[in-house]
């Protein structure tokens, strides 16, 4: 059960609120988005703007800090959240204790992941989620930069690596393969390489060292240095589209390569490995669309060990 409301330092009386001004809060720290939030609720933005500053008067804090860009929660805020989401919870259960059933889970969930494995691979995976839990909103962030689960910058974070933090849950779920690829057309008018030493004549595709961020995209650095490189990006997206052109041999990842049928692989042999790891804050465990968005991608991944290592 949720912890009794706040008590005044001053007096021995509870604060007094609204408990219906919770479930206003809730919507606009998923949503981040006074519009998206009204939507939710199907109320006037008006509305959910109002009851979400009745509920800071009442409790005398700030709960969220405005920007041109939404709604974050502040340090108060995301404390709340904590006990709001338990709130939650425990009234959902309501509904199995009485007998009626247990309550279909809904709301959003955020999911950080980077470029390639979001856009290439866990897109596709949200499609068959829908179709199972239709009242759950999946809204995916892409990007290189690390992720402060703790600040709820993200509900569930899918990562390369292990991410350090506290209270965090963390499980290594899969892991998928990394080899280099050219299309059909840029083996024309050169023949494919057969050593090391052949390799090293032909031009490349790879990210911008200096914008590398994470040790674990490092994956052409693996198996060789190449002396030429044809394009770099930020992008593995836009790699994937240069390596597919002709504009050179890349490292791509299995379920990137698997997208266009004119690649072909390059000594296949060399290859590297990186881990798949599902990550949440633990705060988090106990929410019904949390868990079913952990259990379906960790099913999911299980599932496509062999596609994901190349070998399907």
């Amino acid at each position: 059960m949720p912890p009794a409301p706040p008590v005044s330092p001053k007096s021995s009386r509870p604060i007094r609120y609204d408990w219906n001004d919770i479930v206003f809060f809730l919507e606009v720290a998923r949503q981040r988005n006074l519009v998206r939030a009204a939507a939710k609720l199907k109320v006037d933005h008006t509305t959910v703007s109002r009851r979400v500053r009745e509920l800071e008067r009442s409790l005398n804090c700030t709960l969220f800090r405005r920007s041109k860009s939404g709604f974050t929660l502040t340090e108060t805020g995301l404390r709340l959240l904590q006990y709001a989401e338990g709130m939650e919870n425990q009234a959902n259960s309501i509904v199995e204790a009485v007998g009626v059933g247990e309550a279909e889970p809904a709301g959003a969930v955020r999911i950080a992941s980077m470029e390639g494995i979001g856009s290439l691979y866990l897109t596709r995976c949200v499609a068959d989620f829908n179709r199972l839990h239709p009242s759950i909103q999946i809204e995916l962030i892409t990007d290189s930069r690390l992720f402060d689960l703790s600040r709820r910058e993200a509900d569930v974070f899918v990562s390369f690596f292990r991410p350090s933090g506290k209270r965090l849950s963390v499980k290594k779920v899969g892991e998928f393969r990394i080899s280099l690829f050219a299309s059909r057309g840029y083996f024309a008018e050169r023949p494919p390489p057969r050593s090391l030493k052949e390799l090293d004549t032909h031009t490349f595709v790879d990210f911008i060292d200096e914008h590398v961020h994470i040790r674990e995209n490092r994956w052409l650095s693996d198996i060789l240095r190449p002396g030429h490189m044809g394009f770099r990006s930020t992008s593995l997206v836009a790699q994937y589209v240069a390596v597919s052109t002709g504009q050179g041999i890349g490292m791509l990842p299995s379920f990137v390569a698997a997208h266009n049928n004119d690649l072909r692989p390059v000594m296949p042999k060399l290859f590297t490995v990186r881990d798949i790891w599902l990550s949440v804050h633990e705060d988090l465990l106990h929410v019904a669309r949390i868990r079913a968005v952990l259990s379906f991608l960790e099913r999911r991944i299980r599932d496509d060990a062999g596609f994901l290592m190349g070998e399907s």
